[in-house]
């Protein structure tokens, strides 16, 4: 099973092969959420270094999210690779609201670690093709700011 992510304004695009072998609840709950492609916008994160954020929207928040084990958790995530992260309501001062995170860590050097502190995640794919067009157009969300990223099924 693979994804395809794709930065809209640019055409973009990488190809992400799912770990589902190491992390099949998370594999499941992404692939099933993504039975329609979904645009959501992308920031550069502050904290872990080369990664871009977005928020699953809610329209496809389609499972529970608190039912997704810790599988294939880092926080010492490869170029290329994709995490899932949740975090509930209040659960951070000064965010009340729920995070419902893909990330994309785009270059070697990235760590998970935020205002909480180190946060292992589960990762759940990688790129497997177009990582370094790919880099370069994540890496300009630094500088140009936020980015429209598209995520969807690539194959059945």
């Amino acid at each position: 099973m693979q994804l395809y992510a794709e930065f809209v304004e640019s055409g973009i695009r990488a190809t992400i092969t799912l770990y589902r072998e190491a992390a099949p609840r998370t594999c499941k709950a992404i692939w099933d959420a993504l039975s329609n492609p979904v645009q959501m916008p992308a920031i550069h994160a502050m904290f872990a270094g080369p990664e871009i954020m977005m928020g699953l929207p809610a329209e496809v928040q389609s499972f529970d999210p608190v039912s997704i084990p810790a599988e294939n958790q880092t926080c010492y995530p490869e170029a290329g690779e994709l995490l899932w992260f949740y975090q509930g309501k209040n659960a951070m001062k000064g965010l009340p609201e729920e995070l419902w995170e893909i990330g994309i860590f785009y270059a070697p050097g990235a760590r998970i670690n935020g205002p909480l502190g180190w946060t292992p995640c589960n990762m759940f794919g990688k790129i497997t093709d177009g990582l370094e067009a790919f880099a370069d157009a994540c890496s300009s969300t630094r500088i140009e700011g936020i980015k429209t990223v598209e995520i969807g099924r690539l194959n059945p």
